[in-house]
């Protein structure tokens, strides 16, 4: 039987268990959480919003490496050591965060063995997302990555439909997680619009169809 995954309400009940060294607070759209190469120094629950994730070259390229949803942790690297912050986290929208400092969630999951448990399986299931994400970057086409990002922002097959995408997001951004030029988007976007795929009526949505863009070899 497949576990029942952890909703935001069942994760703010759990870091209950945290006392001490931690915070709650709202922060605005487009406000930068922490930057690239900031000490890591604490662990970050998004409660309410989204939150992109980006990193930049030594040549000022940025790459959009993930888009964060409510109930998703982020900053988790500095319990494994890791001194600098890798990504810049930004607020897409207005969000609600819990920062829990990396001393008071090392705690945290050494004495509630059922949380680290949970914990595990949250980093287990997006690590396998990233693998996804890997394989599709090197073997898929631009085509195909926009698509079946696309398909991810919408949450596509999640409640059996698709939904509107990330608001405000852009082509640039798009651009950024495909890893191609914003021509290469506007072409593909055109395309899918002109082919029923997706809509721009009260924001950006995607439909079923926009499947058979990665299903055809």
């Amino acid at each position: 039987m497949a576990r029942k995954k952890t909703c935001p309400a069942d994760w703010e009940s759990l870091l209950t268990e945290v006392s001490y060294g931690k915070t709650v607070t709202e922060t605005e759209r487009k406000r930068r959480i922490f930057g690239q190469g900031d000490p890591a120094d604490a662990v970050f629950f998004l409660s309410r919003g989204k939150v992109k994730l980006a990193v930049t070259s030594k040549q000022g390229k940025e790459a959009i490496v993930a888009i964060l949803d409510p109930g998703d942790f982020f900053g988790e690297g500095c319990l494994a050591g890791q001194p600098l912050r890798m990504a810049t986290a930004t607020a897409m929208t207005d969000c609600t965060l819990v920062r829990i400092e990396k001393a008071a969630m090392a705690r945290m999951l050494h004495e509630h063995h059922h949380i680290s448990e949970l914990f595990v399986t949250h980093l287990l299931s997006r690590n396998i997302r990233y693998e996804e994400d890997l394989v599709d970057q090197l073997f898929n086409s631009s085509e195909k990555r926009l698509a079946r990002i696309l398909l991810l922002l919408s949450h596509f097959g999640k409640e059996g439909r698709a939904e509107t995408v990330v608001p405000r997001i852009n082509q640039e951004s798009l651009a950024q997680m495909v890893g191609t030029t914003r021509s290469r988007v506007s072409h593909f976007m055109n395309k899918f619009k002109k082919l029923g795929f997706i809509d721009y009526n009260g924001g950006l949505t995607v439909n079923s169809g926009l499947l058979s863009v990665i299903l055809h070899d």
